[in-house]
């Protein structure tokens, strides 16, 4: 299959880290932040740490649209799916997540709540027009990736006449939240790990480009290499920064170049544009309130904005103290660092978000990890 198989070659992936390994220097470590949950599931997947030098430590990041997801909320949902009259849409990977009381939205399905697993926004507009009885919500979540789907819905949803049909916006921004790690006072309060440089999210930046990643570069000296999701993609990103670090650089290169241009997908970014705008703060799991890292819909689609229809209301809510789902969305501990994986908090039993996603750090290790720590 055409840019699958070859990117899994095991022969070039063993070259490449004989490079790595004559490269690194015995002297200093590396330490890289994987931001994407898509680049943590491939990383574990196909075992890359042991193909890497000790000193090359690979550090998990706030990647993961699901994971980072506060849970109050994830409360706002479950309030507006139990709302007489309404049904909420949302896709698979919220569905699970626990929320106050261990309460998720699958629970409250159970209980009778009208909550649907959709696959597209397309979906949710199809709902919307079948069930002209009901009050049709999206739980929108997501980075830069899953947001111009929803500006379109939206769009769609005016040009339509869909009084039924709203949103609850719930979009963020990725280079919000790399700001954050690297600058927050609040962040480094709750705990934070040297950072040498990062592997940039790959559907991301086909999205808003490689060009938002160089204020990291030139301001805090990181280097960034976006890199696709294939185990050859993350492995040429390694050897790439460790040649960076090396030389003592820190620029933007792009090694998904088959995908990602500098400018972006300017359409996409241009529908953005004109249906949201800049939050002044969003509450991240992990991270706190995070400065102009969320959207809302803007004042012109406000009447498909379900925060404005349904006078949501947002209280924050403190994670469980026995999860480390924050400290790990901040790279500071691992999954195998919580004393309840794989016993108490498990993918059929989860306690915290990370476990629940498919982009989820202790979700990739519970499924590929685990067996190499119980082997050591």
């Amino acid at each position: 299959m055409r840019y699958i198989e070859e990117f899994r070659d095991g022969d070039l992936a063993r070259n490449i880290a004989a490079a790595i390994r004559r490269e690194v220097r015995p002297d200093r470590s590396y330490n890289l932040m994987e931001f994407c949950g898509g680049h943590t599931h491939a990383i574990a997947r196909f075992g890359l740490p042991d193909l890497l030098p000790k000193n090359v430590r690979m550090i998990h990041g706030p990647g993961c649209p699901v994971c980072v997801m506060p849970i109050g909320r994830i409360d706002c949902a479950i309030r507006l799916a139990q709302t007489p009259s309404v049904t909420l849409c949302t896709y698979g990977d919220t569905m699970r997540v626990p929320a106050s009381g261990q309460m998720s939205l699958m629970k409250a399905k159970a209980q009778g709540a009208d909550v649907r697993m959709v696959y597209s926004t397309t979906d949710v507009l199809a709902i919307a027009r079948d069930n002209p009885e009901r009050e049709v919500v999206f739980f929108a979540i997501g980075f830069e990736t899953t947001t111009p789907p929803t500006a379109v819905a939206l769009k769609q949803a005016e040009a339509w006449g869909l009084k039924n049909f709203t949103v609850f916006c719930n979009h963020v921004l990725t280079p919000s939240a790399i700001a954050n790690i690297l600058e927050s006072p609040e962040v480094r309060k709750l705990g934070t790990v040297p950072l040498d440089g990062f592997i940039g999210p790959a559907h991301v930046s086909t999205v808003i480009g490689s060009r938002p990643y160089e204020y990291f570069a030139q301001e805090y000296q990181k280097p960034v290499v976006i890199a696709g999701f294939e185990p050859l993609d993350v492995m040429q990103a390694i050897l790439m920064l460790v040649r960076q670090l090396n030389d003592g650089r820190a620029e933007v290169e792009n090694e998904f170049s088959r995908a990602v241009t500098r400018g972006g997908n300017l359409k996409a970014q241009a529908l953005v544009a004109e249906v949201f705008e800049l939050r002044r703060s969003f509450e991240w799991r992990g991270l706190g309130e995070v400065p102009y890292s969320g959207l809302r819909i803007k004042a012109k689609y406000g009447a498909f904005d379900a925060e404005r229809r349904f006078a949501i209301e947002y209280r924050s809510v403190a994670d469980s103290r026995a999860c480390e789902c924050g400290a790990i969305l901040r790279g500071v501990k691992r999954p195998q660092d919580c004393k309840i994986f794989g016993t108490v908090c498990t993918p059929e039993n989860p306690v915290g978000s990370c476990m629940v996603s498919s982009e989820g750090a202790c979700a990739a290790h519970y499924t590929y990890g685990r067996f190499r720590d119980a082997a050591a």
